[in-house]
């Protein structure tokens, strides 16, 4: 499997793509992160919400210990605590939903700012270097089978490189169909340069 190009100003074409798409997703990444952190820095509201609403419920609970230990007026007297206490527990439980809803939030703004581009550049990134894989072993696959040099030289002439071809000889086109070995090699050079693969030595 050919990765990179055989000719050289492409391959660092290649190459040079190859280091901003890396480049791109770490930095998507690190943004990704950051954002996560900054938001789930928001988290802290939740956790103090939490600590004062189960302070509160604590001083609540001991209250309504020390009142209910008093004859006749104990039941009476703690009661109002009692409520108090399921309050304190209210705060707990809505600090601790805040926390989790901050928690969720954090992930879905790092996976959206952090995440989606990442993906995106990697699929970019992918479909072209896949591409440039599948024409290049092609190309190598054609020019091994009996023939595959004159289609060669036939996809030279129909490629986008058609005025490079046409520039292998006064009349390309017909020493093509005339199968002159010298210009159907020449023109079969241009396609196998078109498609980045060298021709095999030997």
């Amino acid at each position: 499997m050919q990765l990179y190009s055989a000719s050289a100003p492409v391959r660092a074409r290649q190459i040079a793509g190859d280091v901003v798409a890396l480049g791109l997703v770490v930095a998507f990444v690190a943004l990704g992160l950051a954002v996560t952190a900054f938001v789930g820095g928001l988290a802290e509201l939740g956790r103090q919400i939490e600590e004062a609403g189960a302070g509160f419920q604590g001083t609540m609970d001991d209250a309504s210990r020390v009142l209910g230990g008093i004859p006749l007026l104990g039941g009476a007297a703690s009661a109002p605590f009692d409520g108090a206490s399921g309050a304190g527990q209210a705060l707990v439980d809505a600090g601790r939903q805040q926390q989790d809803d901050v928690a969720r939030a954090a992930l879905v703004s790092g996976l959206l700012v952090g995440g989606l581009p990442s993906v995106v550049v990697a699929w970019a990134w992918l479909r072209g270097r896949v591409a440039f894989v599948r024409r290049a072993s092609s190309v190598r696959s054609l020019l091994a089978t009996p023939g595959g040099e004159e289609l060669l030289a036939l996809r030279a002439l129909t490629g986008r490189d058609a005025a490079a071809a046409l520039a292998v000889a006064p009349d390309a086109v017909a020493a093509w169909r005339s199968g002159e070995p010298a210009v159907v090699r020449r023109l079969a050079d241009v396609a196998l340069r078109e498609a980045g693969v060298a021709r095999p030595r030997g």
